[in-house]
C-alpha cells in the first residue's frame, strides 16, 4: 500500500502522481521487484488514469526505476548496484563542487540553518524516524544547492539519484548508526571554516558509505537486488 498525501496548492495531477510514487520507490513502500498497477495508484491517490501513466512513463524514460513490458504490465525495477554507483558518480561530482562553492558563499545564517538541521537529524535518529531523517538529509543537501545558487543543477541530479536514494533508506532503516549525521556535522563546519579540502573530503565520504554495507544490505534483503552477473 502506497503512502498519501494531500496535493499540493496548484500541483498538477501528474506532478502530484510523479512525487507520490518517486517518494514511495525511495522509501521502499513500493518494494524493488513489486508489481506496479496503474490503475490501483489512480484509485488509491484520488486521480484519473491518464496522470498517473503519463508520471510512471517519466520515471521509466528519466531513471529506468519502473520498468515496462508491453502486454505483460509493469514493475518496480531491482536495485541495480551498476545504476547506485552510476548515481552516485554523478552526486560526487557535483556535490564536492557545490561543498567547496559553499565555503565561499555560505553566510553566517546559512551556517546555523545547516546546524539546526543536523541537530534535527539526530533527534529523528533516536525517535526512530528513518523517513523524517532522509527528508532532513535531503533538505540539508538541497540547502547547499540553493545557497550557491544552483537550484537547477540540484532537480538534474536528483532524476538520476532515484536509484542511491533507495540505498539511502536502506542504510537508515538497516544500518541505525550516527555515521551519516556525523558526516553532516564535519562537512558543515568545514564549510564555515572556508576549508574547501576538508568539506570535499567530507562530501565524498558521505556519499561512498553505502559500499561498506552492499554485501549486509543482500542478505538481508535479497529479494531487492538485481543478481550479480557471474564472475
Amino acid at each position: 500500500m502506497m503512502r498519501t498525501e494531500e496535493r499540493r496548492y496548484g500541483e498538477t495531477a501528474r506532478a502530484y502522481a510523479y512525487r507520490l510514487i518517486r517518494d514511495n520507490i525511495v522509501s521502499l513502500d513500493l518494494e524493488p521487484g513489486a508489481p506496479f498497477n496503474d490503475m490501483e495508484v489512480s484509485r488509491q491517490i484520488g486521480i484519473s488514469r491518464t496522470p498517473v501513466r503519463e508520471a510512471v512513463l517519466q520515471l521509466s524514460e528519466e531513471s529506468r526505476i519502473i520498468e515496462v513490458f508491453p502486454q505483460r504490465g509493469m514493475r518496480i525495477a531491482l536495485i541495480d548496484v551498476e545504476l547506485v554507483e552510476e548515481a552516485r558518480f554523478l552526486r560526487v561530482l557535483l556535490e564536492k563542487a557545490v561543498a567547496e562553492l559553499a565555503c565561499d558563499m555560505a553566510g553566517s545564517e546559512d551556517i546555523e540553518q545547516l546546524r539546526e538541521n543536523v541537530k534535527l537529524q539526530k533527534f529523528y535518529m533516536e525517535e526512530g524516524s528513518p523517513q523524517k531523517l532522509l527528508e532532513l538529509d535531503n533538505a540539508m543537501h538541497y540547502k547547499l544547492f540553493s545557497l550557491c545558487r544552483k537550484e537547477l543543477t540540484y532537480n538534474m541530479c536528483r532524476r538520476l539519484a532515484v536509484h542511491y536514494d533507495r540505498i539511502r533508506s536502506l542504510s537508515v532503516n538497516t544500518v541505525k548508526d550516527l555515521t551519516i549525521i556525523e558526516d553532516h556535522r564535519e562537512l558543515i563546519e568545514a564549510i564555515a571554516a572556508r576549508d574547501k579540502k576538508r568539506a570535499a573530503e567530507a562530501m565524498d565520504r558521505h556519499l561512498s558509505r553505502w559500499r561498506p554495507n552492499e554485501e549486509r544490505f543482500r542478505k538481508e534483503y535479497p529479494q531487492y537486488f538485481k543478481p550479480l552477473p557471474p564472475a
